[in-house]
């Protein structure tokens, strides 16, 4: 009796599940034909879409600045790093014994 339960059970569940994925797929399709104006995600109520909080100074304007710089290096100069690193001396760890931890 309680094997037919499980057996119920799983056969709801998978039943959910899929009519899930099915409505997910239709929603996803529906979706994209959708013209990406017209949607309202990520706009105010006047119409212009408004900043993520991260983007914002303290004084609540937007900045202009990037936020990260990287430093551009051609692709020797990495290679020659990386091969100093890997033919470089190897880093000595200092020797710690059982008296120096006691003491």
């Amino acid at each position: 009796m309680l094997h037919a339960l499980y057996i119920i059970a799983f056969a709801g569940l998978s039943v959910l599940a899929i009519s899930n994925l099915i409505r997910n797929i239709m929603m996803l399709g529906s979706d994209a034909r959708r013209d990406p104006r017209q949607s309202g995600f990520g706009n105010g109520a006047s119409g212009r879409s408004v900043p993520h909080p991260e983007m914002l100074d303290d004084n609540g304007r937007v900045l202009d600045e990037p936020l990260l710089v990287m430093k551009s290096i051609s692709l020797e100069d990495a290679r020659e790093q990386l091969d100093a690193l890997y033919d470089g001396p190897p880093l000595k760890m200092p020797q710690t014994t059982m008296r120096n931890r006691i003491s």
